[in-house]
């Protein structure tokens, strides 16, 4: 038998001792020493960012375990997040500690799809399991509202879970028909515990909100698999400007009741050509991110029969004049409106009218004036200037004719200031010069700036 070299065997037990170490190192820093926080502080007992940090760990294995595919919708986190870090995973720099969960708010936010909220009793079973104490709130379903029905079933909400006096909160996000997704409110009924949790603090559910679909990612925060929105900044900016009022369905019913609405051929082709061009206007105002709001008779239409006004042969839509751009009538001749009149200037009372499917469209600009803001309109005849004042208001998203679109939030409010106390009854023979509420007269154009100013195709 030949004898084996001495230094032949030692090479090949140091190669197989430095792959079997390199092996465990692997296997320690996969699945063993994920990186979270101390676990202790000096004196030997967990701190706040401890047992924040555990409790989400808790939760998200319990959702893996049942593969929920939530992901973190928690203001306070994201904003932690630089944009380089969600689009690259491997450059998140992985701190021994807690550096993006443990935010020292008492609540981590997530939202859900609701249509993949499977295995409910089952998850709250495990859940329970796990030491989480559960409040599951739910309310009426506004997709199945309309004018003819008022109620709908009950869909879930919110679900809130409390360990350690820290709260989870999952938002269920639905699709609705406008392409958006919508949270409900969060209202405690009766019988719940008011106590349960720190509610005035919870981002989500003060109001019901509308958001688009985020692109999401899978990364790695403070050693724990999430998903997030792959652009935080604008997640973060439709948080802070997510709230959505629902339409007035018992409203417009009753309203309907008194007061018909128009079901002749005419009608109903008018409909559809506003519907097409709102959608058009709010896509071709998207490119140029320009935000508009429902104004005049439309946004009347939406608050008082949760539809548009058939003889009203127009769709009326506001801008602030701070986002006015110079390359807007370039933009909606390309989309294929024409332009009728443009009055004013961008410095006082700019008005523009686009025409397509004999349909119009006007364009207002909002000019913002201490407490109050206004809008110019001018008579092509005689140059009269004229000015309607409305008190200052803020945004919120709504759905008219499948679209998800933006109203004034105080809409009683401005539908008041603009066709007075009496906006409930309908008023055919309407004089834009005369018959609005806010409306005063304002001056005349200079004559030798009519040519500039007063603009008719």
């Amino acid at each position: 038998m030949p004898r084996v070299n001495r230094t032949t065997v030692l090479s090949l037990l140091i190669v197989s001792s430095s792959v079997f170490l390199l092996f465990q190192l692997y296997h320690y820093r996969k699945y063993v020493s994920k990186p979270g926080p101390h676990i202790l502080n000096r004196t030997g007992h967990l701190t706040a960012s401890d047992v924040q940090w555990q409790t989400v760990k808790k939760f998200l294995a319990v959702a893996q375990h049942f593969r929920l595919p939530l992901f973190l919708a928690d203001p306070a986190t994201l904003t932690l997040l630089s944009q380089d870090a969600l689009l690259q995973r491997d450059r998140l720099v992985r701190e021994p500690h807690c550096s993006f969960l443990c935010t020292g708010r008492p609540v981590t936010s997530f939202a859900l799809y609701a249509n993949l909220w499977k295995y409910e009793p089952a998850f709250l079973l495990a859940a329970e399991q796990k030491g989480f104490e559960l409040l599951e709130l739910r309310g009426e379903d506004p997709r199945l509202a309309s004018l003819d029905t008022l109620s709908g079933e009950e869909i879930p909400l919110h679900l809130l879970l409390r360990l350690h006096s820290y709260i989870i909160q999952v938002v269920f996000l639905y699709e609705r028909s406008g392409n958006y997704l919508w949270h409900g409110e969060l209202r405690l009924k009766a019988n719940m515990d008011r106590s349960f949790a720190p509610f005035k603090l919870l981002d989500f559910g003060q109001h019901a909100g509308a958001y688009d679909r985020p692109e999401l990612v899978l990364t790695v925060l403070d050693g724990l698999d999430v998903r997030i929105p792959r652009n935080v900044s604008r997640f973060l900016s439709e948080q802070r400007h997510a709230r959505f009022l629902e339409c007035r369905y018992r409203e417009a019913r009753s309203f309907l009741q008194l007061y018909p609405d128009d079901s002749s051929p005419d009608a109903l082709e008018f409909r559809l050509k506003v519907k097409s061009l709102l959608h058009l206007a709010a896509q071709t105002l998207a490119h140029l991110d320009i935000p508009f709001w429902l104004s005049s008779g439309t946004c009347l239409g939406w608050f008082r029969q949760c539809s548009i006004i058939s003889y009203s042969r127009d769709v009326d839509i506001g801008i602030l004049i701070m986002n006015f751009r110079s390359d807007i009538i370039t933009a909606f001749r390309d989309a294929g409106l024409s332009l009728k009149h443009k009055f004013g200037k961008a410095e006082d009372s700019l008005e523009l009218s686009f025409l397509r499917d004999d349909v119009k469209l006007d364009v207002f600009f909002f000019y913002e004036d201490g407490d109050i803001v206004w809008n110019g309109g001018t008579q092509a005849k005689s140059g009269k200037k004229f000015k309607y004042v409305f008190p200052r208001f803020s945004l919120c998203w709504a759905e008219l004719l499948e679209l998800k679109v933006r109203v004034p939030c105080e809409t009683l409010d401005y539908v008041t200031a603009n066709y007075g106390s009496t906006w409930s009854i309908p008023v055919r023979n309407w004089d834009w010069k005369s018959s609005p509420s806010n409306v005063h007269e304002n001056g005349v154009w200079p004559p030798a700036e009519w040519e500039e100013l007063i603009q008719v195709y």
